[in-house]
């Protein structure tokens, strides 16, 4: 077995989980500094709404939100969160920002937590592991069941890729503005068991499938799994990976609300039909690429639209108000000229 899975044990269905990967930057130079760990430890025994957690790269790391029902508490959650972050960044000579890639850093240089988890993983992928010095919002939407979680897999599978052009915020890499909305998401396409997940047509065949990989000794876990959309039984979720890191934290708190909201709709909709997987790997380029302005196959296979006009859509779909889909917070950063400039702007604007 796959492992104990808590689907309907916990929380109330559709409960959130957010999840955000935020940057440390040496409060003068605003460069990475591998003080994660330090920056996570401090917070230690200090009552907040969720947790700090070290991550891959010890020049980032983790804000995790307790069990929240709405968009309303993830948003209150979060600020808290940034704000106890950043006041025990500040003692340190230390600053915070959220972002989906640092703009100049140079991610191969940045230190390796020393744990084994991350350890064994750069030793085994390489250089691709050591490029992964990219930020993601992952939010996890609590399910009723096994089977609901593989079909509700299956309905939001056809509107990540616009949900990663309204977020794109990764238009720099390695001090290079690069052209893409999202560096984010090709980076993470280097490693293994990325994208989408195969159509193994049930929750089933995917933990049958898992059991194997660990059996064979392919990979030690599921959570070894860096697809965009993966169950997540031991929490009794689906986790949602696709968004780049918002900078303004308000934007987390509606993107957790899009997912949230589009996922009672489906699960109350009965059955869904298998998502198309060519037209998705066509569409998460395109959305990497080219933002809101991005010319995506529609969820329905049968037209083609911008993903501002199918962001539109999926906003009036969910009924979540605040996001203007015609743009993204990449275009912000894509606004300055030099790396530092940007970044300095995203410390600005982390806590805003």
């Amino acid at each position: 077995m796959v492992a104990e899975a808590r689907f309907g044990q916990g929380p109330p269905p559709l409960t959130l989980g957010v999840e955000e990967e935020l940057v440390v930057l040496d409060a003068k130079t605003l460069a990475q500094v591998g003080e994660g760990p330090a920056l996570v430890a401090s917070l230690e025994g200090v009552d907040l709404p969720g947790r700090a957690k070290t991550e891959l790269h010890a020049s980032v790391f983790e804000l995790n939100t307790d069990p929240c029902s709405t968009a309303a508490e993830v948003l209150e959650s979060l600020a808290v969160l940034r704000r106890a972050t950043a006041e025990a960044a500040g003692e340190r000579g230390l600053a915070i920002a959220a972002t989906g890639s640092h703009p100049f850093s140079s991610p191969e240089s940045q230190p390796i937590v020393q744990e084994e988890r991350y350890l064994t993983m750069v030793a085994h992928h390489g250089s691709s592991a050591r490029r992964q010095n990219v930020q993601g919002l992952h939010v996890h939407v609590a399910v009723p069941s096994a089977d609901d979680c593989w079909r509700l897999l299956e309905g939001l599978l056809p509107w990540l890729p616009v949900v990663l052009a309204l977020s794109a915020n990764s238009p720099w890499f390695a001090g290079e503005l690069t052209g893409m909305a999202s560096n984010r998401a090709p980076v993470l396409a280097e490693l293994p068991r990325t994208g989408a997940p195969p159509a193994f047509g049930s929750y089933a065949a995917w933990e049958a499938w898992v059991d194997r990989m660990v059996r064979l000794g392919i990979m030690a876990d599921y959570t070894r799994i860096w697809w965009d959309i993966r169950p997540h039984p031991s929490l009794g979720t689906l986790e949602i990976r696709m968004p780049d890191q918002p900078t303004d934290v308000r934007r987390s708190a509606m993107f957790a609300e899009v997912l949230q909201k589009l996922s009672n709709t489906l699960l109350g909709a009965g059955d869904v039909r298998e998502a198309d997987r060519a037209d998705y790997q066509y569409n998460r380029w395109a959305a990497s690429r080219f933002g809101p302005a991005a010319e995506l196959i529609a969820p329905d296979g049968e037209r083609v639209a911008t993903a501002a006009e199918l962001g539109s859509e999926l906003l009036e779909l969910t009924g979540v108000e605040g996001i203007d889909p015609s743009w993204c917070e990449g275009e912000v950063q894509a606004r300055f000229e030099e790396p530092r400039e940007a970044i300095a702007d995203l410390v600005d604007r982390s806590l805003a």
